[in-house]
């Protein structure tokens, strides 16, 4: 799917910071509490900062894990998804206070893999990816338009399944890529 976005992303004449991070060996670990968390010595964090920083458009691609982003996803968001990078606090306002978003980004696209059936995850769960991604995370940071989508059981899905997910994948981030999404 990622690789499906890339290359709708390329056609569209975006430049691509595109990462795996597992790959790259991102280290998910925060070593300091959010006040502390505004600058890194690791080059990978920081590079990945300014990206965030500079993107006009966001894309996220990754498994549901209990309900959530894997513990790798987590720590990318803890340590680049950070203070006076993605949000910060107004003058005089205390980290008891509300924060302002400092994204560019006006768009976000989530895509998610799940083997739990839908009906079953919405009975059971309700959406917390959805709370995630689009209040706790993009909302906070001043992403206006969230577009998060779920796509399984992959586990029992066969290729003309996989083909259409990857089709509406397609289709979504080419209307993003226009800002045709709302």
């Amino acid at each position: 799917m990622a690789q499906a976005a890339r290359e709708v992303l390329t056609e569209h004449g975006y430049r691509i910071a595109f990462h795996d991070l597992y790959a790259e060996q991102f280290n998910p670990v925060q070593p300091t509490g959010e006040s502390g968390n505004v600058g890194s010595s690791d080059p990978l964090v920081e590079r990945h900062c300014e990206e965030l920083a500079r993107a006009d458009l966001i894309a996220i691609f990754h498994p549901n894990w209990w309900g959530q982003p894997p513990a790798m996803l987590k720590g990318w968001i803890d340590r680049v998804f950070r203070l006076d990078t993605a949000y910060a606090y107004p003058p005089g306002v205390s980290y008891e206070g509300v924060p302002v978003g400092l994204l560019k980004a006006r768009h976000a696209l989530v895509f998610n893999t799940s083997n739990t059936p839908a009906d079953r995850e919405m009975a059971a769960f309700g959406d917390p990816l959805e709370a995630i991604w689009a209040r706790c995370v993009f909302g906070l940071c001043g992403v206006d338009s969230v577009i998060r989508r779920m796509y399984g059981p992959v586990s029992g899905s066969d290729a003309a399944q996989r083909a259409q997910w990857l089709d509406e994948v397609g289709s979504l981030v080419a209307a993003a890529a226009r800002r045709e999404v709302a």
